[in-house]
């Protein structure tokens, strides 16, 4: 096989990405809909009813979801860090809960006149700052640790101290660093899918659409409170705050229940973070210079040889959590090696590789039994699912499962 997709960086935005932009158009139109029909909502019903409702749900949620992921984290990092995250967010609103109600000031647009001045912003900052945190962690693993989230919020102080002690107005600055971080992390999502592919066989549980999507809900929450902040009416917060609960709920979900692609790589750092790989005792290092270039050329073609012998024979793709690590029963080599072999000798990362095997078994299938159901051949080839199934084989011919049956 030598296969390898090409597409440009705007198509493969939409292959990739094509439902977490639906998702996003959804979540747009949501949100615009919900301050619509907020503004129905009577403003003493809002301040004195719903308004402490959602603070004590929003407690509630944070609470209720660290002491899960406390219980629940074993040994985990991130639902450590996230249920720190969670912990700090109920204390925050139990103190934004004190201030509006108990002295009366608001966080976030208090008066009419000037609705948007820098403690506002600062405060959207600092709350940017815990959910910044969460997609860091996952894109950069082992990068992220407690001085580097707080080097993270310097700029922000800094930015603060100036404003306060120079006579200029620095509120776009202070405005557009979440941005700046949110580009940033964007940039990862890529070298993390791709670090994904280079690993693993299925991506329905450790991809990168679900960062992808919590993105979006990040981005579509910070355009939702500048428009607050520079338009402000008091009950524009319904949207504000339900948008916050569908987000925190929506990431203690998918830290809790998605497994974590870096320890089940047997805690391999990918290559993009960290260039520091232990070699074990007969395993082939990643970079190795042959004495001679046929002898080289020759074990090379050896390998290829074997692999292929033990993927027809033994068929370990038909295992749903086949991963690169075990082309060591094959290939003692460390894991940048296999990675690189399997790039250059088949144009393509492991995962396309993999399922290339699982296509063409599928295939023999359908042709030696026509009547077979499509969920059994799923099952059979080593597929997750048979909507995975679907999905992978039209993208290695072109067509449905049941139409290439026909055919």
């Amino acid at each position: 096989m030598n296969r390898k997709l090409k597409l440009s960086f705007f198509g493969e935005l939409w292959f990739e990405y094509r439902s977490e932009l639906f998702f996003g158009v959804v979540l747009a139109a949501l949100v615009a809909l919900s301050y619509w029909l907020a503004t129905y909502i009577p403003e003493d019903v809002f301040e004195n009813i719903i308004l402490p409702i959602q603070y004590i749900a929003s407690v509630f949620v944070c609470l209720s979801g660290a002491l899960l992921l406390l219980r629940h984290h074993d040994g985990i990092v991130i639902r450590k860090s996230w249920a720190v995250i969670l912990l700090a967010w109920g204390v925050l609103d139990v103190m934004l809960f004190v201030f509006r109600f108990g002295f009366h000031i608001s966080a976030v647009g208090s008066t009419p006149n000037n609705p948007l001045y820098n403690a506002t912003v600062t405060l959207g900052n600092l709350l940017a700052w815990f959910l910044f945190i969460y997609p860091t962690q996952v894109l950069r693993p082992g990068w992220l640790n407690w001085w580097r989230a707080l080097l993270l919020l310097m700029p922000i102080v800094l930015l603060e101290l100036l404003d306060y002690y120079v006579d200029a107005d620095l509120l776009p600055l202070i405005m557009i660093y979440p941005a700046l971080i949110f580009i940033t992390l964007c940039t990862h999502v890529r070298k993390y899918r791709l670090w994904c592919e280079d690993n693993f066989s299925s991506m329905d549980k450790i991809d990168a659409q679900w960062v992808v999507r919590y993105l979006t809900i990040l981005a579509i929450l910070g355009v939702s409170f500048y428009f607050i902040s520079f338009c402000y009416i008091p009950n524009r917060m319904f949207t504000q705050n339900n948008l916050l609960f569908f987000m925190l709920a929506y990431a203690t979900e998918q830290i809790l229940f998605r497994p974590d692609p870096f320890v089940k790589a047997a805690q391999s750092a990918p290559d993009y973070l960290s260039r520091n790989e232990t070699v074990s005792d007969g395993v082939k290092p990643a970079q190795e210079a042959p004495d001679n270039l046929n002898q080289g050329a020759s074990a090379v073609n050896s390998e290829v040889v074997a692999l292929s012998q033990w993927m027809d024979n033994d068929k370990p793709y038909r295992n749903p959590e086949f991963q690169l690590m075990d082309l060591r029963a094959v290939l003692p080599m460390n894991r940048t090696y296999l990675s690189n072999f399997i790039n250059s000798h088949y144009s393509c990362s492991f995962f396309h590789w993999v399922n290339h095997y699982r296509v063409e078994e599928a295939k023999r299938l359908m042709k030696a039994h026509p009547d077979m159901k499509l969920s059994d051949i799923a099952a059979q080839c080593g597929f997750s699912s048979p909507a995975v199934f679907s999905r992978t084989f039209a993208r290695e011919t072109g067509m449905s499962p049941t139409a290439w049956n026909k055919e």
